[in-house]
């Protein structure tokens, strides 16, 4: 069974990397992924481009576990010397965009999903949802269908990551900050010049350290990564805005550091949104344990995905590797998708069946 499985899932890989899915603009690949579950008998479910089912023997007894994914893809880069909609397998590699980012991870869940779906002898429920706009943290992807997956215990969240265990991801706030002076003639020295005002605010921003510090993470991380300011050479301006990547760590809630930045500094400080949360899940859970069992490693993870949306324990974990996210010539070797399906049904298998 699980060679078929992993024959299928190559097969439904080659046809979503044919399929442009850019973030917003999923429904053909949304399409895709309902035919390819209904051909097999499954009872979907869809929400925009939001596909989500349940095993076949749900037990409102039972507690659930979510697998997602998403199958949204960013635009390909000027480097791609590929047609990126054309899957090619070279060498055990499978070419294409979105390949590794998610569609190896995407394929692999919805394959671990079938092995159990028809199982009755199941501890937890399975819930498998595929989702869009992940690539741009949209409202319309994973967030726009949690209220409708009903009560969630954990979940697995694949993105590719040489199938070890990302227990905790930092957060994300991205703040537009806006320093305020006065427009006067620069030859007269008149106004009050708000890049003077910024300037301070962003020697801040360089050089607070927030006192609590991740075990996981280290220290709490902020970067200025935008300026802008000024109109003409003459004229002193009344306004500098600069943007603030901050990357949060389990340390800290996205509300506590947003409140510790308003107290030190002058400047407005606007986040762009509070929804991109840490996460963390216990070393101690089952699922980290059945890991580390078949020979996974643990790290915290620097990058962001739906993970933050969820407020439940969730463990990131898929083949592929992230540094080939959104690379030209985007692939995924076959071999770390037939691993990866192995590896999925195998982490699974103490927490779902007890063995």
């Amino acid at each position: 069974m699980i060679a078929q499985l992993q024959k299928d899932s190559i097969e439904l890989l080659k046809q979503l990397i044919s399929i442009q899915s850019f973030s917003k603009e999923e429904d053909k690949t949304a399409d895709a992924i309902e035919a390819f579950l209904q051909q097999r008998a499954i009872k979907t479910n869809r929400k925009l481009n939001n596909i989500w089912a349940y095993n076949k023997h749900f037990d409102v007894a039972k507690p659930t576990l979510l697998l997602n994914s998403h199958h949204d893809t960013v635009k390909p880069n000027s480097g791609y010397t590929r047609d990126p909609y054309a899957p090619a397998v070279e060498d055990g590699k499978l070419y294409g965009l979105g390949s590794n980012d998610a569609g190896g991870c995407l394929v692999s869940l919805i394959a671990t999903f079938l092995y159990y779906h028809e199982q009755e002898d199941l501890n937890h429920n399975i819930c498998l949802a595929t989702t869009a706009e992940e690539e741009i943290s949209g409202n319309n992807g994973l967030e726009c269908v949690l209220p409708d997956l009903g009560e969630l215990e954990f979940a697995i969240v694949g993105e590719p990551t040489l199938m070890n265990l990302a227990i905790a991801e930092r957060g994300l706030l991205v703040l537009d900050c806006t320093s305020h002076g006065r427009a006067g003639h620069a030859a007269r020295e008149e106004g009050d010049n708000a890049i003077y005002k910024a300037l301070k605010d962003i020697e801040w921003f360089r050089n607070y350290r927030f006192s609590k510090v991740s075990e996981m993470f280290g220290p709490l991380k902020m970067s200025v990564t935008i300026i802008n300011a000024g109109s003409q050479h003459n004229v002193v301006p009344a306004t500098c805005t600069f943007t603030v990547d901050v990357r949060v760590t389990d340390a800290y809630t996205n509300e506590e550091v947003l409140k510790i930045i308003r107290t030190n500094v002058d400047c407005e400080v606007m986040p762009r949104s509070i929804r991109l949360k840490p996460s963390s899940i216990d070393k101690a859970h089952p699922i980290v344990q059945s890991g580390l069992a078949l020979g996974r490693t643990t790290y915290g993870s620097p990058t962001t995905s739906d993970q933050a949306l969820l407020s439940i324990p969730s463990l990131k974990v898929g083949p592929g590797d992230s540094a080939r996210s959104h690379m030209a010539d985007e692939y995924v070797y076959l071999s770390e998708i037939e691993k990866g399906i192995e590896l999925y049904i195998d982490m699974l298998k103490p927490v779902v069946k007890g063995k």
